[in-house]
């Protein structure tokens, strides 16, 4: 279900994935759209003054009182305490009384400077990535909740945004930070990624504590239960979550670390978009299915209401433990049905009519699936350590609708607690990625096509996009973090001619 939605991991060791039956994190920035202009320089890694005063401003003056409302699990994956085993299920009355709030407030702010340095890059295209070109971003936001009656939750998240991701946005088909869009704007602007609703049916089980975080009310919940989100959220609020790479604010910043790169999830271009889902939780397993609505042609800011184009997605979830440890095991499938376009058949067109490709590319959409499959692994190795591991495989013959250009994906990963340095707080990651193409996608993309985040003009050498990503992330405060990410990328959008690219990153993350 939706859970915490601020990326947060302060105060807490390796999660007890055990306890964890109510995961939910958020991968809040990653979504799909069309590029509306070339992105803009920031002041460059030097240059923090312009926003990182304003956002030291606010730390400054937020509320450390508030402080006290954190709890020590991280948002991504809330971990509620398992309670001693309850004799009967409760009432859904009680359930409704086990809070002690009816109304909540949090909110967070993230800040990212990220740059790359110099790189071989011998030709250019409208979706290339820039050497020695930096970028900013930050973001503002509320978390206003309220309780209904027995069960049911309603969420509002509105937040302001501002900055570009580098180059607007692409570049990589790993896009090295979760944070950016690929709408940019170079001031502060106002939007509503969240609005639903979520009604909790107890069905008994063993009693599971609730702390109070952003987009979840304190209280307890049993482990046997059905959950429906119905409104405006996040796929990847429910599907493919993991406790060590999902979320952009608090671990890994490479959008294909933080959800498996075939995941062509329904969205709107800041990654949101009106749905339904429904978990059913039974022992260790839990069955998640949900139908959303897809952009009105790739890539856009607009949704495609009434299901017209809309996409399906089932998952099922296998808890357990290795040697004592907890893990977990997600099995996620999905199914797209909009006007897309087949790769071949634009290359092929264009060829014998001398129409450009992306004339062609609109021309001959035509109502069509894109599948995928993928899996997830999560596993605590020791107190302080974890590991996730991701691969997926999608549809290559068609255009790419929502998220990236990726139609096979590998990650794996490490998390480990700074508790061996007397730093518990602190975390350090590292991460590999390996993205491939289509022999379809290779060919249009040699002609000159563009995908959603890459398109060099040509590929005459094609090769697999490699990853390597590892960040840490100090923690000054309960509520305050400050992360330092670095990436190194092998064969930039599947391009040998490119490259390698060098890209660091600084992210300060606040939360309330």
């Amino acid at each position: 279900m939706i859970g915490p939605a601020v990326s947060r991991r302060g105060g807490r060791s390796v999660l007890d994935l055990k306890a964890t039956t109510r995961t939910a994190a958020v991968r809040v920035e990653s979504g799909g759209c069309d590029v509306l202009e070339r992105g803009r320089a920031g002041p460059g890694l030097l240059g923090l003054p312009r926003l990182g005063a304003t956002v030291a401003l606010w730390i400054a003056v937020a509320a450390p009182g508030f402080s006290q409302q954190l709890s020590a699990d991280p948002p991504d994956m809330p971990a509620p305490t398992a309670a001693p085993p309850a004799g009967d299920a409760p009432a859904a009355d009680a359930s409704w009384r086990s809070g002690s709030e009816r109304f909540a407030v949090h909110y967070q702010a993230t800040f990212t400077e990220q740059g790359t340095g110099p790189f071989h890059a011998p030709y250019q295209g409208p979706n290339s990535l820039s050497p020695r070109h930096a970028a900013e971003t930050f973001d503002l936001t509320l978390y206003l909740g309220a309780r209904l009656w027995p069960g049911a939750e309603a969420w509002i998240n509105p937040e302001t945004d501002q900055g570009f991701g580098l180059d607007n946005t692409v570049g990589l088909a790993g896009f090295p930070s979760g944070e950016s869009y690929r709408v940019g704007r170079s001031h502060l602007y106002w939007r509503l990624p969240r609005l639903f609703l979520r009604q909790s049916l107890d069905m008994g089980g063993e009693r599971q504590k609730l702390d109070a975080l952003a987009n979840q009310f304190d209280g307890s919940q049993g482990a046997n239960r059905w959950v429906f989100t119905v409104g405006k959220f996040g796929v990847t609020d429910i599907f493919d979550a993991n406790p060590y790479a999902h979320d952009p604010r608090g671990d890994f910043m490479n959008w294909t670390a933080v959800d498996v790169g075939t995941f062509d999830y329904a969205a709107d271009a800041w990654g949101f978009t009106a749905g339904a889902a429904a978990e059913w939780y039974r022992g260790a397993w839990t069955a998640r299915a949900g139908v959303f609505d897809l952009s009105n042609v790739p890539n856009s800011e607009t949704l495609e209401p009434g299901f017209h184009e809309f996409q399906w997605v089932g998952e099922v979830e296998r808890r357990h433990e290795l040697a004592g440890l907890p893990g977990k095991v997600l099995l996620t499938f999905f199914d797209s049905r909009g006007r897309m376009a087949l790769l071949d058949e634009v290359v092929s067109t264009a060829r014998s009519t001398g129409e450009s490709l992306a004339n062609v590319l609109i021309s001959v959409r035509r109502y069509r699936d894109r599948t995928g499959v993928s899996v997830n692994l999560a596993q605590q190795l020791s107190a302080d350590v974890g590991m996730f591991a991701r691969a997926g495989k999608a549809g290559g013959n068609v255009e790419a609708y929502e998220f990236t250009d990726v139609d096979q994906s590998l990650s794996m990963g490490l998390s480990l607690k700074g508790r061996r340095w007397g730093r518990s707080d602190d975390t350090a990651g590292l991460a590999t990625i390996v993205n491939e193409v289509s022999a379809a996608r290779e060919r249009y993309l040699n002609a000159g096509g563009l995908g959603i985040l890459v398109g060099d003009g040509r590929l005459p050498h094609p090769g697999p996009e490699q990853i390597l990503e590892s960040y840490y992330e100090f923690s000054v405060a309960a509520w305050a973090q400050v992360t330092l990410d670095y990436q190194y990328v092998v064969n930039p959008a599947y391009n040998s001619d490119r490259g390698p690219v060098s890209v660091l990153a600084l992210r300060a993350h606040a939360q309330f």
